[in-house]
């Protein structure tokens, strides 16, 4: 399969936007993706890796109190991560993952489930994905996902 990170450059850069990344379990490999094509830095300001809720939390702005209730790994938790790195990193649309990849549950969660999370000035919004293989499966799951709905979203935009 075919990557949607040079589409993703493109449709960014023909629209003046910036891309920010917001990552827990993907840990960095949706920015570094974006930062394979050509062109890239016209429309990627950056990335934080949040494995840490105290990262989530002091760096991205999540709610302690969310954390605490959810978990990490929610939708809402997903949608206040993507938000919190396109006001950090002063980009038009943020995206964000959090997730499972195993091999134990985690915060009552199963092996699998990932949050991706996309902000934009209009607001937050996120998808639910029950993804199955391996650790290293489930990340670039993950990763895929979040390209294809960072690639709806600036199809989306005008």
């Amino acid at each position: 399969m075919t990557s949607p990170a040079p589409a993703i450059v493109a449709a960014a850069v023909s629209r003046g936007m910036r891309v920010a990344a917001a990552e827990s379990l993907t840990a960095g490999m949706l920015a570094a993706e974006l930062g394979t094509v050509p062109g890239a830095s016209a429309v990627l300001q950056g990335g934080v890796v949040a494995y840490q809720n105290s990262v989530k939390v002091q760096v991205l702005g999540v709610s302690e109190d969310l954390l605490q209730e959810a978990g990490s790994v929610d939708s809402a938790v997903a949608e206040q991560m993507a938000e919190g790195v396109r006001r950090l990193l002063y980009a038009d649309i943020g995206v964000s993952t959090t997730g499972v990849a195993g091999p134990e549950p985690h915060d009552g969660k199963p092996v699998g489930t990932v949050f991706i999370g996309i902000a934009t000035v209009a607001g937050a919004r996120s998808q639910g994905f029950r993804f199955q293989g391996d650790r290293a499966a489930i990340r670039r799951q993950a990763c895929a996902a979040a390209l294809e709905l960072l690639a709806g979203e600036l199809a989306q935009e005008h």
